[in-house]
């Protein structure tokens, strides 16, 4: 019986492997969804439909401690974490949202986030029953509703 033996890379090709790798996802999935959002955020603001959505989320997004038209970020949370970064991001550099505010909603970012992506992604290569997929998203809703008053309760 032979042994197998392994070719072993040094450290360095390995680095450029992994820098190779990363690069590639930064430009082919993270910065499409961010310029999208950023996108989203200009079109709502040159229609007026930004002011709509502030005003009537203003009342539900107050009790987070952040203004209505941070629900445009919420929305987007479910369907790309880059896109909803890229909203917060055009929220932020529009001086609609403050420093406070996306620190707000930055942990319900990471723990809402894309639950469109990863039903298909994750959950559906997982093959797990379907029938657990609204409890899945339930428990990432609340935790990142969760997570947002804790931070509004830290931050004010």
């Amino acid at each position: 019986m032979e042994a197998k033996t392994e070719k072993k890379g040094n450290i360095i090709d390995a680095f450029v492997g992994g820098a190779r790798n990363g690069f590639k996802i930064g430009t082919n999935s993270m910065v499409p969804n961010i310029i999208f959002g950023f996108a989203v955020i200009s079109i709502l603001n040159l229609t007026g439909l930004m002011e709509i959505i502030g005003k009537v989320f203003t009342p539900i997004m107050g009790i987070f401690g952040l203004p209505g038209v941070a629900a445009t970020a919420w929305m987007a949370i479910f369907v790309s974490m880059g896109g909803a970064a890229g909203v917060i991001a055009g929220l932020f550099t529009a001086g609609q949202m403050t420093s406070a505010q996306v620190a707000i909603m930055l942990p319900a970012l990471l723990l809402s986030g894309a639950q469109v992506q990863f039903m298909g992604r994750m959950l559906g290569t997982a093959e797990l029953d379907t029938k657990y997929y609204p409890h899945m998203f339930t428990i990432a809703t609340v935790n990142g509703i969760i997570a947002m008053l804790i931070m509004n309760y830290f931050i004010v």
